[in-house]
């Protein structure tokens, strides 16, 4: 049976070492399922120019359980086993709260290819999936998870910017949540997961919907080694900290199940979620080897250089750079994007939408090789240019996408915003110095809307008498009006309707009627308006032969109604 090695190691040689041994069991194994990796020119990737987002606080150090075979010599392998493990639960909550983040992100910015698993390293090594998935059922944290206070003590400096509405401190700011968001930053990129109205960085739906548009942003493609590096360290600007995240990750996609919540397994110590925090937190740690504490020292920043025991933990070598003696590099590949010559546009060359709608067509490109063919898996980047509000999902102006197996790539769903003008989405080929293409795009203004009317009344209360097979005397005018006030061009329909009941309006086919302009018999007027006065004056009202009571109904399309009475009377006998 293979020796397995402790679970909640501290910072320090212990923790040294087991990173050595996960990052390069991670780089042994690492084939092409891991990532879907491009060549960079660069070295370590730089981390987004935002302050990270936990402020560079206190976060866990405890790797994935490790297993190593019984043969001296083979490699190490982090086990597959995601139904027994008990480090590969994850409750129930948080772990919905995951994959809902996951299924939102692939509508809003497809061209990321956000998985789940890396939401779940992330809030594993933040909070210990919220402190074991101490969340209610609306997925909010029974207590705050609450780090240490940012006061350039050990950590970054930050003076409080939310007043302490989150983080109950009014001096500096703490990283709050399931996600271990700074306010700061939480105000920039806070997010409503779970549909209730609120963005709360304590809930874990938001966090983590919050933590993915981040990881995706500036078009990142989380698919590519370079982007999903950077994008971690956007989190917390330290190397062990991304190797951290990496192996979580890695141990998070060979297997997961779900526990209940409150059940999941927790870090000792008094770092943000572990064990002894208690509802603030903590970050102070136990001393050396404290998960809350960045180093292991008290505090002090995490080191950005590679542990000096252990072997070599960095991910992978460095593009251009020898691997390990005696091991043969491998000749440059060109990656897809590399291998793309030409870029066309196909389907719609002119995008129009209304001001407050989308654009039903989408930009669409194809991408080519030197032989014509198309390649798959290049990336394409839409920006949008010139002076509009239209935008793509959470209110980018470039995204990034992946060409399908037929060589098209899509640009997601593009908002038209409330201003009108034209302007252009350009698609180009990331890193290629190709010609771009451009979609021209317009944005017409909105329809007026028709005038309101919230009340018709009659301009005189004279009954309204005809005899049969003649015609009403008295003009009938009528008043539009709104909130009181005179309702000009207002559109109003006169129908003659066998009853006042406003629930059954069945146009009459006897009585009083109107006449068209050819002299026929019309029951009903749809093409009436009032006028600048708000009054509204009806064609001359006809009767045939029968004599009774009757009943013209005026209607606005807001709803205004008016039942006017007609009666109609038998022509007196001669003599009388």
């Amino acid at each position: 049976m293979a020796a397995q090695f402790g679970r909640r190691l501290r910072r320090g040689a212990a923790t040294t070492a087991v990173a050595a041994l996960a990052m390069a069991a991670l780089t042994a194994s690492q084939a092409p399922s891991l990532l879907k990796s491009e060549r960079q020119s660069t070295s370590d990737p730089s981390p987004a120019a935002d302050t990270s987002i936990d402020g560079g606080s206190p976060y866990y150090t405890d790797l994935p359980p490790l297993n190593t075979p019984d043969k001296p010599g083979t490699s190490i392998d982090l086990p597959g086993d995601g139904t027994g493990a008990a480090e590969s639960g994850i409750p129930a909550t948080v772990l919905d709260a995951y994959k809902k983040a996951e299924a939102a992100l692939a509508q809003s910015h497809p061209g990321c290819h956000l998985p789940w698993e890396l939401l779940a390293a992330i809030g594993k090594v933040e909070s210990g999936q919220a402190r074991g998935g101490r969340v209610d059922a609306e997925g909010t944290t029974i207590s705050p998870i609450l780090g240490p206070q940012l006061n350039g003590k050990g950590f970054a400096n930050i003076s409080d910017t939310d007043d302490g509405a989150y983080d109950d401190d009014t001096a500096h700011d703490r990283a709050v949540g399931p996600m271990q968001f700074i306010p700061s930053t939480w105000a920039k990129w806070g997010a409503d997961g779970n549909g209730d109205g609120d963005e709360n960085p304590n809930n874990v739906y938001d966090a983590a919907l919050a933590a993915g548009r981040y990881l995706c942003a500036s078009g990142r493609d989380l698919s590519v080694e370079a982007d999903l590096h950077r994008a971690i360290l956007g989190y917390n600007h330290s190397q062990e900290y991304l190797r951290t995240v990496l192996s979580w990750f890695e141990y998070y996609k060979k297997g997961t199940h779900e526990v209940p919540d409150g059940t999941g397994v927790l870090p000792a110590g008094t770092g943000p979620g572990g064990d002894g925090d208690g509802s603030k937190g903590g970050g102070k740690g136990t001393g050396k080897g404290s998960p809350g504490s960045p180093s292991g020292e008290g505090g002090k920043s995490p080191s950005t250089q590679p542990p000096k025991t252990g072997g070599t933990p960095t991910p992978s070598p460095r593009p251009g750079e020898p691997g390990e003696p005696g091991e043969p590099s491998e000749p440059d590949q060109p990656t897809p994007t590399e291998s793309v010559t030409a870029l066309e546009r196909v389907g719609a060359q002119e995008l129009t939408a209304t001001a407050g709608g989308e654009f039903a067509d989408l930009p669409r490109v194809r991408a080519e090789n030197a032989a014509g063919k198309p390649v798959a898996k290049a990336r394409v980047q839409y920006e949008i240019r010139g002076e509009t509000e239209a935008r793509f999902p959470d209110r980018a102006t470039r995204v990034t996408v992946l060409t399908g197996s037929d060589g098209t790539a899509i640009a997601p769903k593009l908002l038209a915003g409330e201003k009108a003008g034209q302007f252009t989405v350009r698609a180009t080929v990331v890193g290629r110095g190709l010609p771009g293409v451009g979609f021209a795009a317009t944005v017409t203004s909105r329809p007026a809307p028709d005038p309101q009317a919230d009340a018709l009344a009659r301009t005189s209360d004279e009954a309204l008498k005809a005899e049969t097979a003649s015609e009403f005397a008295e003009t009938v005018e009528v008043e539009a009006t709104y909130k009181g006030e005179a309702a000009a061009g207002v559109p109003v329909t006169a129908t003659m309707v066998t009853s006042d009941d406003p629930d059954q309006p069945v146009v009459n086919d006897k009585g009083p009627y109107f006449r068209d302009d050819e002299g026929r018999t019309v029951r009903a007027l749809k093409d009436l308006k009032t006028d600048s006065s708000g009054l509204l004056k009806l064609p001359k009202i006809f009767t045939d032969g029968n004599a009774g009571t009757f009943h013209l109904r005026l209607t606005t399309a807001d709803g205004a109604t008016l039942t006017i009475e007609l009666t109609v009377t038998e022509p007196a006998a001669a003599g009388q």
